[in-house]
């Protein structure tokens, strides 16, 4: 018989203790360590399945190749990240904040497929059938011919699967809610996660069919349950966005078929989720011209140029350790740039609050919006507001250089279609100038700083 034996698993990172402890000794979280059967001896869990001790074959490296099909959903903005569309018998995980349009996004993409002919499963383990249908008819999407089932069993969604022709795309909503028989724990613990992501990603590898996953994310922001189910996977994908904003952005972070460095911009709507092709237009619809402290950054996501908003607040600090509040960008890159300012421009600012900004919600990773934060920061501090019609963008170096970019060419021809006239960057190589934009080119972070400062100072007297 089979001897059952307890231990204690961290749901956050789903590291194994000994015994129960209020932290976490490996990712520091409190409170998330569960006490969970694990079975041992004969016939227990994944040991009861026999392999019969069959060879693999081996091939050789340079043999023929065959491109991976895929399935085209017909959304481009996702069909972008994805990398052309699911490859059939891949595993992909979607994960996202509760509430911010998974379940609508990835039902749309199976209407879409269901209506090219493509047989689509839609499994949900935490709606009803009619709760699901409720959705699709808000949406328009009831007449597509997409297979629903509500069940939380992995064993029954396995046999359903294999019931009947062989799916094409087959979505399983979400993989907290599901349990296995092979395992004793509750749903949603990092044992029944694992083993239930392993057997539907074997269903994949085995009938040739796309198997989408959905995913919760924790307080952090990261997919809930061990990382491992991220290395079993072919992709993640992560659905961005904030309540207070109608659009989102879904990125990929990981891509066996694709890059993961794309992003794809939705907007909210009545009638569902609706797709951005001009994302910079969206980003600077409301920008205010006139403010002092507000730069446009024209950036890069992936093969894309992203133009943005970014928004700088210098304020008199009252306290005695000044406030530093960052949305959208790394606060540590802002401590840099105020280290730079101060040593390297002899500019006093690191006395007072500082607040920054990307407008529009979007979250900004590369050294190259430096330039911009710095303009922005500078032309809050004088009061000087910066011309409306320039974009920035370019790496401080710790000397107080600014370091040319990649892609500058893109940045400025999406700036450019945008009716910007002017760009403040660094060195520019050949080939790099559009014509139709003023380029001003500063090798000096202290350069630039001067010159804002100066129209601060031209302002105030006229």
């Amino acid at each position: 018989m089979a001897k059952s034996k307890s231990t204690f698993i961290c749901q956050a990172c789903g590291a194994v203790s000994a015994r129960w402890q209020g932290r976490c000794e490996s990712c520091g979280e409190w409170n998330t360590i569960v006490e969970e059967l694990v079975d041992s001896g004969v016939g227990a869990g994944p040991k009861s399945a026999i392999a019969g001790g069959r060879p693999a074959e081996l091939v050789p490296l340079d043999g023929e190749t065959e491109t991976a099909a895929r399935l085209v959903t017909g959304m481009a903005e996702l069909d972008r990240v994805t990398g052309g569309g699911f490859v059939m018998g891949s595993a992909s995980l979607v994960g996202g904040d509760p509430g911010i349009g998974k379940s609508t996004l990835l039902l749309q993409a199976a209407a879409s497929m269901a209506g090219q002919g493509r047989r689509v499963i839609y499994v949900s383990g935490e709606e009803a059938v009619g709760q699901v249908r409720l959705r699709a008819q808000r949406l328009g999407l009831a007449d597509q011919g997409v297979l629903l089932a509500s069940e939380t069993n992995v064993e029954i969604i396995l046999a359903t699967l294999q019931k009947g022709p062989a799916p094409d795309f087959v979505i399983i909503d979400s993989i907290q809610t599901l349990w296995t028989d092979r395992v004793e724990s509750a749903p949603g613990t990092v044992t029944q996660v694992r083993t239930s992501a392993q057997a539907l990603t074997r269903f994949a590898k085995k009938s040739g069919a796309a198997v989408v996953l959905v995913g919760h994310v924790t307080k952090d922001g990261q997919i809930a349950g061990p990382r491992v189910v991220e290395h079993m996977v072919d992709a993640v994908l992560y659905f961005e966005g904030d309540s207070s904003h109608t659009f989102r952005i879904l990125r990929g972070v990981k891509n066996r078929y694709g890059a993961t460095d794309e992003i794809g911009v939705f907007e909210m709507s009545m009638g569902g989720l609706r797709e951005v092709a001009n994302p910079s237009a969206l980003f600077l619809d409301q920008r205010d011209k006139d403010a002092a402290g507000s730069a446009v950054f024209a950036g890069m996501e992936g093969t894309r140029p992203v133009l943005c908003e970014i928004q700088a607040l210098v304020a008199a600090s009252p306290l005695g350790t000044p406030r530093r509040a960052v949305v959208g960008w790394d606060a540590s890159r802002l401590a840099m740039v105020l280290a730079v300012l101060e040593t390297r421009c002899g500019v006093r600012i690191g006395a007072n609050d500082i607040y920054l900004n990307v407008a529009g919600g979007l979250k900004i990773a590369e050294p190259a919006a430096d330039l911009a934060v710095a303009a922005a920061l500078i032309s809050s501090l004088t009061g000087s507001p910066l011309p409306h019609d320039a974009v920035y963008f370019g790496e401080i170096s710790l000397a107080g250089g600014i370091r040319p970019v990649v892609h500058a060419g893109l940045r400025l021809r999406e700036a450019q279609k945008l009716g910007f006239r002017a760009a403040v960057t660094g060195r520019l190589g050949p080939g790099d100038e559009p014509r139709g934009i003023d380029i001003s080119e500063f090798g000096e972070l202290g350069a630039l700083v001067g010159r804002i400062a100066a129209n601060g100072r031209k302002q105030s007297a006229e």
